[in-house]
């Protein structure tokens, strides 16, 4: 038997979502610059065991079927896009809230595809990697590597690693989960705006970037789920935040701040106002893979 492994599964970012289009086979094109979290998933491997998978930690309750789980999923698809692959006792530890907009589960299947590829003994830029992580889920490709990009269409294209500062932020969810179909029943159409460009790479040229490329899809998430537009407002009443912004579908939405400290006094605050609220500092940049 061999030793076990572990990766890290860095929670996903949207610092920017557009919507540019509703593609023929229904799927919409989408246009987001993604930044990656410290707060993170461990996913560990007991190689050459049975295929099976655990759940535990804080959000294990939430995170459903075991069987529609995504990392037996993303073993699923390495089977069928690498085929003869090594696996084993997989064991998930729930950190990141689930159907938040923080991309949790997509994070979760690519640490799966990273610790195949470890045991497998696979290059971690195999494109066969590459191809399972797209059978599984649009998110998953860039959660591979989770670094800074510019994600495009369906998830499938991305951009070269873009250059971050890290950034100081306060993550909130209302523990209301947000189903992504369902914020996108709610939309009502492709937004007008600029395609992104390039990404500055200082902190106030980026904070000022930031606001002229919102997100597209809080409309429609505030009209599914009310509570998101509170999660706003209370995050625009903390001292020194810089932008405010909800992630992916929601209903997690984030402040950015100049400085740690600055985040950790907003997150004793606002966790003392709404302990009913899942209130957490995160450092957003390059996650912890």
């Amino acid at each position: 038997m061999g030793a076990t492994l572990l990766e890290k599964a860095p929670a996903k970012v949207n610092l920017t979502l557009r919507v540019r289009g509703r593609r023929a086979d229904g799927y919409h094109e989408l246009e987001s610059l993604v930044a990656f979290a410290d707060l993170a998933d461990t996913l560990t491997l007991e190689p050459d065991n049975k295929d099976t998978l655990e759940i535990t930690g804080p959000f294990a309750a939430d995170s459903g079927a075991v069987s529609d789980n995504l990392v037996l999923k993303a073993l699923a698809a390495a089977h069928i896009y690498i085929g003869g692959v090594r696996a084993g006792r997989f064991s998930l530890e729930k950190n990141i809230p689930v159907a938040a907009g923080l991309g949790g589960g997509s994070a979760d299947a690519a640490a799966t595809l990273r610790l195949i590829a470890r045991v497998n003994e696979i290059a971690p830029n195999d494109a066969r990697i590459m191809s399972a992580a797209q059978a599984v889920g649009a998110d998953v490709p860039v959660c591979l590597a989770s670094r800074p990009r510019i994600m495009r269409g369906v998830g499938e294209l991305l951009s070269d690693p873009v250059d971050l500062p890290p950034l100081a932020g306060v993550l909130v969810n209302p523990r209301v989960p947000l189903s992504t179909g369902d914020v996108f029943s709610k939309f009502a159409g492709a937004q007008s705006g600029n395609d992104l460009g390039d990404v500055p790479c200082g902190l106030g040229s980026l904070v000022d970037f930031l606001r002229l490329h919102g997100n597209d899809l809080t409309p429609a998430a505030r009209a599914c789920s009310p509570v998101v537009g509170e999660v706003l407002q209370a995050l625009e009443s903390l001292p020194g935040a810089k932008l405010i912004r909800m992630s992916g579908s929601g209903p997690t939405c984030f402040a950015l701040f100049s400085t740690p400290s600055e985040a950790t006094t907003a997150v004793r605050r606002l966790a003392s106002e709404r302990k009913d609220w899942w209130v957490q500092a995160a450092t957003i940049g390059a996650g912890n893979v």
